[in-house]
This record gives structure tokens, C-alpha cells and sequence, in this order.
């Protein structure tokens, strides 16, 4: 079907902290669809399923997802768009559900053979009982992005409690060795990853929200500028994981090299993106025009690749 005849329902925001940036990544990639000549009709999503079936009548050839987290990216509207029977961008339902639940991947990555940090699921009281291991290490929601809730503690730093008292990303919290090092992730668009890109943050020791979606918050590296067999280790684990979950479309895995002084020089991943954002300060899309796909032409690609599973 050509693309002028072709109704694509853009759904954006949701209820999840990522609303603003799934708004971002919304605005983008409607342009870009209609400037290529599909009929886009934006949809802001709430948390209302009969409000959503309304909105999708008449019935969109196509689903184009623009949501990031809760809700949006955790299989949940997927599931949704599967019962409706619209073709979707991005993954399905199981594997949309369990990237998202970041200990439930790390299980699937390990006997996948791929490297991880090592890492503990606990409860918030059992933190404030004890160090889940030796600092530096990392704590953050299992299932949240966007490093949503998101802290390294250090070595001295005892304030960290403070935060878990105040836990408000569910019932559990995921401890990870801190990696220290370069921040790198790879962009997967079908079976192929496209390329590394090194991400150095501008004003602040790690790759946080503000570094992610502030204009100028941070660097982006294209290609990465590591030893050449890191780099296509880098590309081997991105693929592996997007095929470990299930993947399909187009998604991120993010990864932390260890090249310092006294570290083992090994690669890490962290997680994989199901729904990597589409915005101005991006990572996929900068990844993308490096590798001869630009920002237009990857969105239409996504389109015209959607599918039910």
C-alpha cells in the first residue's frame, strides 16, 4: 500500500515519568511521516482503554508507538494493539515485557552467554539493613528508562538511604556493580546492528535524564572511537541481546566499557531499549544517519516493518 493512502495512529505521552520525551519523540517522528505522505493522526494516550478504542475508529492501517515506558513500552498497550489486530512498530508483547523488567532480561542475557555486571534484586527495608555489596554500585527501578530513579553510590556515601526510604518505583530494587569506564550503545534496526556510539555527558558524572534530553547535555561519539574489536564486540552483544528478548523493529542496547587503568579493558551490557527515544537529542538516530539511514527515512522504515506477532 502506498504511503499516501496509508493512516498511521501516532500514540504518544502515556502516564508513565517519560511522558514529556514521549511527547518529544511524537512530534518528530509525525512530521517526518507526514512529510513523506502518510496520513498521521496523533494521539495522546492516557490511562483510558475505552478513550483509546474510540480514538482508534476508524481503524489506523498502522500503530505507530511513540510511547516510552510504564504502560507504552512494557507490553501492555502491545497487548492491546495484538487483540485489534493493527500492525505496530517497535516489539511485541513478550519481548516489549521483558526487556522492561530489567531482572527478567538480565536472567535471559546471562544464559544467553552475554556479560553482565554482577547484580542483586532486594527490597528497599533490606537496603537500609545492610550494603547490598561493596560501593561503588548502582541502584535503580526495575522497570523503569529513561535512568529514571537512577543512582551510582560511591564509596563515603551514605545519603543514598535517604532515597530508598522515599522509594516510589515499586516493591523491589535492582543492585548492580558499578562499571566504570565509557558509556556506549548500539542501535538495532531489524536483524542488523548499525553502529556504536560513545555518549559523554556534559555536566554531570553519568548518562542521567537531564544529560539524556537537554539540548547540549551531552556527546555523541559516531562512530564510537574504541579498539576496533571492541567496537564489533559492541555490535555482536547489541544484536545478541535484541535476539535473546525476542526483538523486532528497532531498539537500543546500552553498554559500559571498562578500559580504565586498572580495569579488564571487558564490555558490559546493561539493558536493551525496546523503544529507544526518537527525539532531537537522540542516540538512534544519530547511530542511524551514520550508517546511511536519515532520521525520515528510518521512521518510514519502521512504518512500512510494522507487524503483529
Amino acid at each position: 500500500m502506498p504511503a499516501m493512502s496509508k493512516t498511521v495512529a501516532l500514540l504518544m505521552g502515556g502516564w508513565s515519568p517519560e511522558r514529556e520525551v514521549s511527547l518529544s519523540s511524537g512530534r518528530e517522528c509525525a512530521k517526518a511521516l507526514a512529510d513523506h505522505g502518510y496520513r498521521v493522526k496523533p494521539i495522546d494516550v492516557a490511562r483510558d482503554l475505552p478513550g483509546l478504542l474510540r480514538a482508534l475508529d476508524p481503524r489506523p492501517d498502522v500503530i505507530f508507538n511513540a510511547l516510552h515506558g510504564v504502560g507504552g513500552e512494557d507490553g501492555t498497550l502491545q497487548a492491546v494493539f495484538e487483540m485489534l489486530r493493527i500492525p505496530y512498530t517497535h516489539s511485541g508483547v513478550l519481548a516489549s515485557a521483558l526487556a522492561m523488567h530489567k531482572p527478567t532480561a538480565k536472567t535471559l542475557f546471562r544464559a544467553a552467554g552475554l556479560p553482565l555486571a554482577e547484580d542483586v534484586v532486594a527490597r528497599p527495608e533490606d537496603l537500609l539493613a545492610c550494603d547490598p555489596m561493596p560501593a561503588p554500585f548502582v541502584i535503580k527501578p526495575t522497570n523503569q528508562g529513561s535512568t529514571v530513579g537512577v543512582r551510582i553510590v560511591r564509596i563515603g556515601d551514605n545519603a543514598w538511604r535517604e532515597e530508598v526510604v522515599a522509594w516510589d518505583f515499586g516493591p523491589e530494587i535492582l543492585v548492580e556493580r558499578f562499571i566504570p569506564g565509557r558509556e556506549l550503545t548500539v542501535a538495532i534496526m531489524g536483524d542488523r546492528a548499525l553502529g556504536v556510539c560513545e555518549i559523554i555527558p556534559r555536566s554531570s558524572n553519568f548518562y542521567d535524564y537531564t544529560a539524556k534530553y537537554s539540548p547540549g547535555g551531552s556527546d555523541h561519539l559516531v562512530p564510537a572511537p574504541v579498539p576496533p574489536v571492541i567496537y564489533q564486540q559492541a555490535l555482536d552483544i547489541g544484536r545478541r541481546a535484541h535476539i535473546a528478548l525476542g526483538c523486532r523493529g528497532v531498539s537500543r542496547a546500552d553498554l559500559r566499557y571498562d578500559d580504565t587503568p586498572d580495569g579488564d579493558g571487558r564490555l558490559y551490557l546493561l539493558e536493551i531499549n525496546t523503544q529507544p527515544g526518537m527525539t532531537p537529542t537522540s542516540l538512534v538516530p544519530d547511530i542511524a544517519r551514520h550508517a546511511g539511514f536519515g532520521f525520515d527515512e528510518l521512521v518510514v522504515w519502521m512504518v512500512e516493518n510494522a507487524a503483529c506477532d
